[in-house]
C-alpha cells in the first residue's frame, strides 16, 4: 500500500489511533490530532452529543471513556478521497455497547475533524432484513391471536394493564419519528397529542403554509417520501402523510390527550405524568419522559396596554385561520420572519391591505438560491443521483463541527449575496431592512443560534420590493381600538391584528407541564452560546439540552426541524434503549446550566 495515498494515509493513522485508545496512552493520541482539531461524538463514547474541541478536550475525554467503552475493530468503509489537503474517509468501529460508524479528516498536521456515532446497541440490534419478524406462525396453534388481535390487545392495555417505558409530549413529526424509532427498538411508547388527528399540528395552521425545505430534507425515518412528492410540501398534504405514517409504523398514538402535569420521583426513577385523554384522567408511570413540543411551542404573544379594547381580530400567527375572513380590509401583521412573510403574502392574495411591521432586521434569502448554494450537494435530486442517501447526508453534515460551520456558510452567504445583489438591492430601495447576521453567516447559523431571525423567499419579497406588502418599522407600544400605534408615533389602522412574534424557549413547556425548578434546573433550550444576538455565551459548542440527558434525571427535550428530527432521533432512541435494557450509560461532558430561558 503506497502510504502517501489517501488510503495509506487513513490506515495508517488508524492503525496508530487504534493502538493509542487500546492502551490508554492520552499523549499519542494527543500528537495524533491536529493543534485545530475537533472530535464530535454522538453517544457511542459519551452517552451524550457533546463535542471535543483542541487536543487536551480529546484527552480528557478519552482517559474518561476509555476504560468503560473499549473502541476496536476499526475499519475503512468505502474509499478514502482528498482534495485541498484533507483526507476524508468514512469508518466503522465496536465498543462494549454499540455498533459505530465514523467519519473522518485529515490535514498536514493530523486528524482535524472526527466523528463517532452510535449506530446500533450491541445484543440489541434493530430487526431490519435479515432479522424482520415472520409475521405469520405456521402451523396449528389454538387460541391463536392475529396481528390484529393483538394490535388492539396492547392498544387497549397501554397505560393500564400495563406501563409505557416512555411518554412523549407532543405527537407532531418529532413525537412521530421519535415513536417510529422506539417501535422499532422495543421501546413501550406513549405519544401524547392534544389534537383529534395525527398531522393536525399542520393541518390547522394557516392555509397557505407550505415547508420552505425541500423534499430531500425532510423525510422521515424508514419511510422516505415517494419520489413524486412536491418538492415543497404543502401543510395538509404534510398533515396526511404523517397520519398515515403513524398508522403504518403502529404507533400508540393518543389523540385528544392533554398532559396535565408530570412529577419525577427520585427515589423510584419514575415519572407520575396526568393525562385528560378525552376527558378521562389516566396516570402513567413511566419511566422517560420526552417533551417533544417542538422550537414552535410556547409563543410570544406579547402583553401591550390596550389589547382589551382592539374591536377587531386580534391573535398569535400560531393561531392564524387564513386570509378569507379578511378580504377587503386592513391588516397589521408584527414582525418580519418567516410566518410573518406567509401570512402577508396570503393576506395580498386574498385583497387585503396589509402592513408589515419590522422591528428589526431580517436576513432574507431566495429559496432557489439557498437549494443550490447551500442544501444542493447534499439534500437534491442531483445528490440522490451521486449516491448521497438521506443517512449519509445526515452525517456528512453532522461531521462538520459547530464551531467551523461559521467560516463554511460565510463562504456560501457571500456566494448568494453576490448571485441575488439585484435583488437585495431592491429590497433595501423597499425600505424593508436586510442583514446577513452579525458575522454575515446567514441563515443556517441564525436558525442554529436563535431559531428566528429569517425568512426563505417564496415569493413574498417581491410584493414588498414592489410595494404591495406596506412596511411599517419599530415597535409597537399600543393597541388602540382601531390599530395599533408604534415608538415612532405612527398610528395604522387595522381590522385585524396578526403578532408574528416567536415563541419561547422549549423549557417553558417544562415549567408549564412539570415546576419552574426543573424548566430552571435544565435551562434554555436550543443555541450554541455563540455570544450574538438571543445567543448569549459562553460557548458550548453543542445545540442546549436537545436529544441529550440533561440536568434533570430522565427528562429529554426533541425538536428541531423535519431534517434534526429524522436525524437524531436515532441517538435520542439509542440513549432511551441502552436505559430500558439496564446498559451502563455513564454520561460524559453533561452541560453546566447558564440560562434558565
Amino acid at each position: 500500500m503506497d502510504a502517501a495515498s489517501p488510503l495509506g494515509k487513513i490506515d495508517t493513522f488508524l492503525t496508530r489511533f487504534s493502538e493509542a485508545l487500546d492502551s490508554a496512552d492520552t499523549e499519542t493520541l494527543k500528537a495524533l490530532f491536529a493543534e485545530d482539531c475537533y472530535w464530535r461524538d454522538l453517544v457511542a463514547f459519551t452517552w451524550n452529543i457533546k463535542t471535543m474541541e483542541g487536543r487536551d478536550a480529546v484527552a480528557e475525554m478519552a482517559a474518561a471513556t476509555l476504560p468503560h467503552v473499549h473502541p476496536r475493530d476499526w475499519q475503512i468503509d468505502g474509499e478514502p478521497t482528498e482534495a485541498d489537503g484533507v483526507t476524508e474517509a468514512w469508518l466503522t468501529f465496536k465498543t462494549d455497547a454499540v455498533h459505530g460508524r465514523g467519519h473522518i479528516r485529515l490535514n498536514d498536521q493530523g486528524c482535524w475533524t472526527l466523528l463517532t456515532t452510535a449506530q446500533d446497541i450491541v445484543g440489541y440490534e434493530e430487526a431490519r432484513g435479515r432479522t424482520r419478524e415472520p409475521g405469520a406462525e405456521h402451523g396449528a396453534s389454538r387460541n391463536r391471536m392475529t396481528w390484529k388481535e393483538k394490535r388492539e390487545k396492547e392498544a387497549a392495555e397501554l397505560g393500564y394493564k400495563t406501563q409505557p417505558y416512555v411518554v412523549i409530549i407532543g405527537g407532531g413529526q418529532g413525537g412521530i419519528g421519535l415513536g417510529a424509532r422506539l417501535r422499532r427498538r422495543g421501546v413501550p411508547t406513549i405519544i401524547i397529542e392534544k389534537n383529534d388527528r395525527p398531522g393536525d399540528s399542520w393541518r390547522n395552521r394557516y392555509k397557505s403554509l407550505c415547508l420552505h425545505d425541500p423534499v430531500w430534507y425532510d423525510h422521515l425515518p424508514y419511510l422516505p417520501f415517494p419520489d413524486h412528492w412536491p418538492v415543497f410540501s404543502p401543510k395538509d398534504k404534510l398533515g396526511d402523510w404523517l397520519e398515515s405514517y403513524t398508522k403504518i409504523m403502529e404507533l400508540n398514538y393518543w389523540t385528544r390527550s392533554t398532559c396535565k402535569s408530570a412529577k419525577y420521583d427520585e427515589a423510584s426513577g419514575e415519572w407520575t405524568v396526568t393525562v385528560d385523554r378525552d376527558g378521562e384522567e389516566v396516570v402513567l408511570k413511566p419511566k422517560q419522559l420526552v417533551l417533544a413540543t417542538g422550537m414552535s411551542a410556547v409563543p410570544n404573544m406579547p402583553d401591550l396596554p390596550g389589547m382589551d379594547s382592539f374591536t377587531g381580530d386580534l391573535h398569535h400567527s400560531s393561531r392564524h385561520p387564513g386570509p378569507d375572513a379578511y378580504s377587503g380590509k386592513k391588516a397589521v401583521v408584527v414582525g418580519s420572519n418567516n410566518s410573518s412573510h406567509d401570512i402577508c403574502a396570503a393576506m395580498w392574495e386574498a385583497g387585503v391591505d396589509v402592513t408589515m411591521i419590522q422591528r428589526s432586521s431580517t436576513h432574507i434569502v431566495k429559496s432557489e438560491t439557498l437549494m443550490d448554494v447551500a442544501l444542493g450537494g447534499l439534500y437534491s435530486e442531483d445528490a440522490v443521483a451521486n449516491g448521497v442517501t438521506t443517512d449519509t447526508a445526515d452525517l456528512i453534515f453532522a461531521s462538520l463541527p459547530y464551531k467551523v460551520l461559521p467560516a463554511i456558510q460565510k463562504a456560501g452567504c457571500d456566494e448568494m449575496r453576490k448571485r441575488d445583489a439585484k435583488f437585495y438591492e431592491r429590497l433595501e430601495k423597499a425600505g424593508f431592512r436586510n442583514d446577513f447576521g452579525p458575522d454575515d453567516t446567514g441563515l443556517f447559523m441564525k436558525y442554529l443560534r436563535r431559531g428566528s431571525g429569517y425568512y426563505i423567499d417564496v415569493g413574498a419579497s417581491e410584493l414588498v420590493c414592489d410595494g404591495e406588502i406596506k412596511l411599517a418599522h419599530g415597535q409597537v407600544t399600543e393597541v388602540t381600538p382601531t390599530g395599533v400605534r408604534l415608538d415612532s408615533g405612527q398610528e395604522l389602522d387595522a381590522d385585524v391584528i396578526v403578532f408574528a412574534t416567536g415563541y419561547s424557549s422549549m423549557n417553558g413547556w417544562a415549567a408549564r407541564l412539570i415546576s419552574q425548578e426543573v424548566a430552571d434546573k435544565v435551562g434554555k433550550c436550543w443555541g450554541l452560546g455563540s455570544d450574538t444576538p438571543k445567543d448569549p455565551g459562553p460557548w458550548e459548542g453543542e445545540l442546549r439540552n436537545m436529544w441529550k440527558p440533561t440536568r434533570q434525571d430522565a427528562l429529554w427535550f426533541h425538536g428541531g426541524n423535519l431534517h434534526q428530527s429524522r436525524h437524531y432521533s436515532q441517538f435520542l432512541a439509542i440513549q432511551l434503549k441502552a436505559r430500558m435494557e439496564g446498559i451502563p450509560t455513564p454520561v460524559y461532558g453533561l452541560a453546566e446550566v447558564h440560562h434558565k430561558a
